[in-house]
């Protein structure tokens, strides 16, 4: 049943229920006091508030037409209504109310019903209600809250009382959406808000059957900067982020990227992400012209006290519609995984999705849950590949290779499969367990009486920590590996960058201990700088250099001129993954000092490893060089 109301005894059934005499005026100055326009919260999120629609439910005409008149004196410019309580809840399904102003006792259908199947719709329960009724019952009121009502007022209402609630209750729920959806650190709108406005751009766009594109921009190395700086050092370095990418699409709009309706429009994505909206283009060109100064803007450089100047740049993936996918949710994951092979590459670069992208990163998926079973089914290998000293072809130390057998034959190892334990997070279990099996093999050998050799083992600091490599060489060293008979070879220096001083002492103490360390990959992931910053045994040259020394005279004049450095710094260098006599009479002719690869011979298990290379003497082995009789 629905409560009755009580009319107070001093008004006459022909007066109207909504306003007292003569409060359905108000002077032009109360007038203004009301306005959405004078509101006093001048904030962002409750710009045009006169354009929200209010809605009237109350079986009473002539009440619902003195609240729109009294509402459009004050500046409201939307306002629907319904005398039919039955037909308000399709009303508010068909066009969303900012605000409900709601009548509780009618006939067919009460306002407490209206609430009630309000409360139960997912969209509607959100609707803030303003109820309106001539009820002196507080258990009435206090129902009326309980089922979802956010405000209450008594009829008759005071005019500037209506003004001032419906006013500060759009504010609320203007401001309450703005939370919902902006960004709390950079003030972007966010993810809830890039998926709505992305099935706007591509309804447009299909509409006009043009293009478009879906822009993902990532911090490069946030989370090492993170590891070394502090959370706070990176909040703030993505503040001064997004206010490069705010000011940069800011100047496209209007342009020749923009359409009819929309313009470039800037997201904070999730975590170390950013996403922008290229709702129009004639080409690729012209994104990718846009893209490059994107890039160049976004380059950010701080100072900290103490240390030198930091550089930290973006990466962008790029999903073109409607070839890269006709749905925001397609496109969103295909610019993610552009993003994705982007920093794979190297920082400060892009890439635009291609379909590849996504059976490449499916594959991967498929291979890193596989790899977590690996080792329980006995698929990984740890094998060993002679590094041989040039001039004299004798056999000086060994480089240890992971590698994986899958069970559907294909052969996965070295940077592939280190890459794929990173991402897999299976990075320190292999690492460990190459420590175990290094460790068993070694002890195996001097159980034979056989003379071990100094053991490469390379680490890539992109998925582990410095600090939790320097426990798992610390636990090899106690289960009984020699530290002199240990290499640690590092990839991926780049993460060193920004690490602090506590952390790089992890390596001068395994050096203390004998542990030589090495820099691998010298001249692509290892410069000059990293050298220079670190204290090394050796350095490693990437083995695109050698790939190419038949052919290309920068590469040799390039690999002399590391060589000569290696030498005046005393430092060991090994040339990696020979596979040629050519290259091998090059290396020899310009003293170089040491090579590995399948010249020498192919990878071995330990068994066939000792078999072949180890001595009871200790003397090494010669390797016969090509050309040799």
């Amino acid at each position: 049943m629905a409560p009755t109301e009580t009319t107070p005894d001093t008004m006459s059934s022909s007066q109207p229920t909504v306003f007292a005499p003569g409060d359905d005026k108000l002077s032009e100055n109360e007038l203004r006091a009301l306005s959405p326009q004078e509101l006093i919260w001048q904030h962002r999120s409750v710009v045009g508030l006169s354009e929200a629609l209010i809605m009237m439910v109350d079986d009473e005409l002539l009440n619902i037409e003195m609240t729109q008149a009294f509402l459009s004196e004050a500046g409201y410019k939307q306002f629907v209504h319904t005398d039919r309580p039955e037909q308000a809840i399709a009303m508010m399904r068909k066009e969303l109310p900012g605000v409900l102003l709601l009548d509780l006792s009618m006939p067919r259908v009460s306002g407490l019903e209206i609430l009630a199947q309000m409360r139960d719709d997912s969209t509607l329960r959100h609707v803030p209600v303003i109820v309106l009724t001539s009820s002196i019952d507080p258990q009435v009121k206090l129902q009326a809250l309980a089922t979802g009502a956010m405000d209450f007022l008594s009829k008759p209402v005071d005019p500037s009382e209506l003004g001032l609630r419906i006013r500060n209750t759009l504010a609320a729920s203007a401001y309450r959406d703005y939370l919902g959806q902006h960004d709390a650190l950079t003030a972007l709108p966010n993810k809830l808000r890039y998926r709505k406005v992305a099935a706007e751009v591509l309804l447009q766009a299909r509409a006009g059957a043009t293009k478009g594109a879906f822009l993902h921009v990532g911090v490069d190395a946030l989370g090492r900067i993170n590891d070394a700086l502090g959370r706070m050092v990176g909040d703030q370095l993505l503040q001064r982020i997004a206010k490069r990418l705010a000011s940069c699409v800011q100047t496209e709009a209007g342009g020749e990227l923009s359409s009819e309706q929309h313009h470039p429009s800037l997201y904070r994505f999730d975590g170390d992400e950013f996403a922008v909206i290229i709702p129009y283009m004639e080409g690729v060109a012209s994104a990718a012209a846009f893209i490059n100064k994107l890039l160049e803007d976004v380059t950010v450089s701080f100072h900290r006290s103490g240390a030198p100047e930091l550089f930290v740049t973006c990466s962008v993936g790029v999903a073109v519609f409607p070839m890269d996918g006709n749905e925001p949710d397609t496109l969103m994951r295909n610019a993610g995984l552009a993003l994705r092979h982007a920093k794979q590459a190297g920082p400060h670069r892009y890439e635009f999705f291609s379909p590849q992208f996504n059976e490449q990163a499916l594959s991967r998926l498929d291979l890193g849950a596989e790899l977590r079973h690996s080792l329980a089914r006995d698929e990984i290998e740890l094998l060993y590949e002679p590094r041989v000293e040039l001039a004299t072809g004798r056999m000086v130390a060994a480089q240890s290779i992971l590698r994986w057998k899958h069970a559907s034959g294909r052969i996965i190892q070295g940077h592939e499969l280190m890459d794929l334990a990173g991402n897999s997070e299976m990075d320190l279990a292999l690492t460990e367990w190459l420590f175990e099996q290094l460790n068993r093999h070694t002890r195996n050998w001097r159980a034979a009486g056989l003379q071990p050799v100094p053991i490469g083992v390379k680490a890539s600091l992109a998925h582990i920590q410095l600090r939790d490599l320097g426990h798992l060489v610390n636990a090899g060293l106690a289960s009984g590996i020699d530290p002199t008979q240990l290499s640690l070879e590092l990839q991926q220096v780049g993460a060193l960058d920004n690490v602090p001083a506590r952390d790089l002492a992890v390596l001068a103490a395994l050096r203390k201990k004998g542990v030589r360390v090495a820099l691998d990959r010298f001249g692509a992931s290892a410069s000059l700088a990293h050298l220079r910053k670190l204290g090394c045994d050796e350095i490693k040259i990437d083995s695109s250099f050698v790939r190419d020394l038949e052919r290309d005279p920068v590469a040799q004049a390039m690999l002399l001129g590391i060589g000569d450095i290696a030498r005046r710094l005393k430092l060991n260098c090994v040339a990696c993954d020979l596979e040629s006599p050519q290259q091998l009479a090059f290396l020899k002719k310009n003293g170089w000092d040491q090579g590995q690869g399948r010249l020498f011979g192919e990878p071995m298990t330990g068994l066939a490893f000792a078999a072949r290379w180890l001595t009871r003497s200790g003397k090494p082995q010669r390797v016969q060089l090509p050309g040799e009789a």
